[in-house]
Order: structure tokens, then sequence, then C-alpha cells
């Protein structure tokens, strides 16, 4: 069994969706069973809400629910339960690497290292617009997917 846990801020913009949409291509790819999925923010300050109601609305327009989904901060012990940590961007990076455990095991990464964007921060969308949601979205699956491909390589057949 593969852990990720996907981290930015507070837990209810781009973290979720991230794992909702990790999820999701997971489903798709018949890998659920091979990984645990979770999200989580460096701050405190939405612990027990929901993701912003935008971060739903863009998911369910990909037909992807993650309303129940309950923001949460990270805990030391999410350095040696999960796998892989990924970051939303620097400032996450650099505050995972800062609070990092002596003993934990998880390979820290930026999530957009995946992407091949060209670019290193999935951008905060909560002080913006639906455009902004819709954005980090095609960001989050094209990384999602650059993540799969990368733990879950296809064999060439020929």
């Amino acid at each position: 069994m593969t852990s990720v846990l996907f981290v930015c801020l507070g837990n209810i913009c781009r973290s979720p969706l991230a794992e909702g949409v990790f999820r999701d291509l997971a489903q798709k790819r018949r890998l659920s069973d091979k990984l645990e999925i979770e999200s989580a923010g460096t701050g405190a300050w939405h612990v027990g809400n929901p993701p912003d109601p935008r971060s739903i609305e863009i998911a369910n327009e990909h037909g992807i629910d993650i309303s129940q989904q309950q923001a949460r901060r990270i805990t030391e012990a999410d350095f040696s339960q999960f796998d892989f940590i990924f970051a939303m961007d620097q400032d996450n990076l650099r505050h995972l690497s800062a609070h990092r455990p002596p003993d934990g095991t998880a390979t820290l990464s930026l999530f957009l290292d995946y992407a091949g964007l060209g670019q290193k921060d999935v951008p905060d969308p909560y002080y913006g617009g639906t455009d902004g949601f819709q954005r980090v979205y095609g960001m989050i699956e094209t990384a999602s997917s650059g993540i799969l491909d990368r733990l879950f390589p296809v064999n060439d057949p020929s």
C-alpha cells in the first residue's frame, strides 16, 4: 500500500481538491486498493470544516464529490504514516521541512514537480474568483496523473 498526503495552508482549497482528484484518477485506473490518500493543512484555522464551497463546486463540475472531507492539520505522525507528502507550494514545503521530526520517513516534495507545467507552486485561489479554482483544478489533474504514472508505471508491451 502506497500512502500519499497532499498539503496546503488551510486544507480547504488546494489539498482537498488534490485528494479528490487523485482519488478519482486512482479509481479510474483501478489503483484504489493500492493507495491511501488524504490531505491536510499546515495551519489550524479551518480544522473540522468542509472544503471551500468553490473547491466543492469545481470538483462537482468534474464529477468528483469532496463535500464530506474535513480540514485537518498535519501531525507529527503523518511524517511516518505517509510514504509521500506533496506540498502545494514552496512555503508549505519549507514549513513541512522545518517541522519534520527526525524519525520522519515520508518523501517531501512539491506537488507540481510531477506536472511538467514549468512552475513550482499551485497558486492559492482562496482570495480570487471561480476562474482561479478552475485553473488550479487543471494543474492538480495534470500533476495527479503524473504522480500516478511515476508510482505505477504502465509497462510498454513492445
